[in-house]
């Protein structure tokens, strides 16, 4: 029964985005099985908190769209996600809650919740730091970079990604109420949410600065994500070729899911 009702609340919910277009086909079908998958090997503490990163991310991806348009032509992903997108941002979760339903062991949780605030953290100080009045510095050399350049931070970025990754912390305590395993207390989770969020945004930008695979636009010269700028061809500017933006959010996704192992650990003591 459990996954008869995730298989029709993840159709609701993707369906609903589909159709506001946050969704392509592709990441429409995806989050489809993702939810199912969320809620049938899971509960409500896994659905619950893979639905309070999409759509807070979502609302956020929309908000002064206007403003941030020129800039998401240089990423490799928009707001509107497709397949690889859900996957990068949901799949190491889903692996996690199925992992928890085969083992049952509070690290599964506790990495779980590392990873979701991770690509929370990282999705809000995308969307908030894109609409910074002061150009972002690089996370490595800390030099000024161009506004949306990988592997930039700035005050108010930061400051939405440590919001996002609490904000998951927060949700965990909430959600924990209907799981059948031992919850920590509120800031405790809070914590949790915080660090490992924190920690995961940072090792992203990181990865971003020196090993993401970047293009540089041939008209404008900008250094961007994709492979096509400006209505031309880019071509490689530096990084790994097989180092793309989707492998930087799970490798991301790891370790903010390890440091909130570590610290889940230590203060569930």
């Amino acid at each position: 029964m459990d996954w008869i009702i995730g298989a029709v609340c993840a159709f609701i919910v993707a369906g609903a985005a589909y159709a506001k277009k946050s969704l392509t086909l592709s990441g429409c079908l995806a989050a489809v099985l993702m939810g199912t998958i969320y809620y049938g090997a899971g509960n409500l503490f896994w659905f619950g908190t893979l639905l309070l990163f999409f759509i807070t991310s979502t609302l956020l991806s929309k908000y002064r769209k206007e403003r941030k348009q020129e800039l998401e032509k240089s990423y490799a992903k928009t707001g509107n996600r497709d397949a690889g997108q859900v996957f990068a941002n949901g799949g190491m979760g889903m692996l996690l809650c199925l992992g928890y339903w085969i083992f049952p062991h509070p690290a599964w949780i506790y990495a779980f919740i590392g990873v979701m605030a991770t690509v929370t953290s990282d999705t809000w100080a995308t969307e908030i730091g894109s609409l910074s009045r002061k150009p972002p510095r690089s996370v490595v050399s800390w030099r000024v970079l161009t506004p949306g350049a990988s592997g930039g931070v700035s005050l108010l970025g930061t400051t939405a990604a440590a919001i996002g990754g609490a904000l998951i912390g927060a949700g965990a305590f909430i959600f924990s109420w209907t799981a059948d395993f031992e919850t920590l207390g509120f800031l405790s989770w809070t914590c949790v949410g915080l660090v490992g969020g924190l920690a995961g945004a940072f090792a992203d930008s990181y990865l971003g600065a020196t090993v993401q695979l970047m293009y540089r636009c041939t008209v404008c010269g900008r250094e961007v994500e994709v492979s096509e700028h400006c209505g031309h061809k880019t071509v490689r500017a530096r990084g790994w070729t097989w180092m793309s933006n989707d492998l930087v959010n799970v490798l991301s996704s790891v370790i903010g899911g390890c440091v909130a192992i570590g610290l889940g650990i230590i203060l569930a003591l």
